[in-house]
């Protein structure tokens, strides 16, 4: 049961970001994935399949964590429960529209509750992710502690500057979804590799 769970975090990362990177680039209607976030694609039409896509993802991140807390690591597997948790509240709250897609929103936020509680959900499991690779980089040998600080690292800038993007700093505006897919990869690899470290463990 154990190896079933943790073979849930083998699929999740790399099931959203094939997704995503199929609807985007089909997405048409104004979106461009180099400056419109992975939120995005759930708004407009077919706007639903990236909605699955969260959802989907979400629990199998959540059935991975509890795998990594059945393997002895617990307070990593809350943050990881935490990212999964934060992919769930995304998809059952759409993100509202920033940088200019839909065509003929304001390029900033404009917050209604739904796209509040979507930030709301999103946004710290993002931090929890980056916490896990923090706090899981000790107990696995010298290169999985230097690979996965240098994950966090790479993480937590490449989100920053997401950030920045979407509150339209100048300069990086045309680049935040750009960002901010590198930011999901990161991580996405990251507890890919983990996965295959615990199932070897088992």
């Amino acid at each position: 049961m154990n190896r079933t769970l943790l073979r849930c975090g083998l699929v999740a990362g790399p099931l959203f970001v094939v997704v995503f990177l199929l609807e985007g680039a089909f997405k048409g209607s104004g979106y461009d994935a180099l400056r419109h976030p992975v939120s995005s694609l759930e708004l407009g039409p077919a706007g639903w399949i990236q909605v699955v896509n969260f959802l989907v993802v979400g629990v199998l991140t959540v059935a991975f964590a509890v795998g990594v807390g059945r393997s002895g690591f617990r307070v990593g597997a809350v943050l990881i429960g935490a990212w999964g948790v934060g992919l769930l509240g995304a998809g059952l709250f759409r993100t509202d529209p920033v940088s200019g897609f839909p065509i003929g929103t304001p390029p900033a936020v404009d917050y209604t509750t739904l796209g509040a509680l979507h930030d709301g959900f999103s946004l710290p499991g993002f931090v929890c992710l980056a916490a896990a690779q923090v706090v899981l980089s000790r107990g696995h040998g010298r290169a999985w502690f230097w690979y996965s600080l240098l994950s966090a690292t790479a993480y937590v800038t490449c989100f920053a500057l997401a950030g920045a993007a979407f509150n339209q700093v100048s300069g990086l505006v045309e680049v935040g979804g750009l960002f901010q897919r590198l930011t999901v990869m990161i991580g996405w690899a990251w507890t890919v590799a983990l996965a295959v470290r615990l199932l070897r463990r088992t």
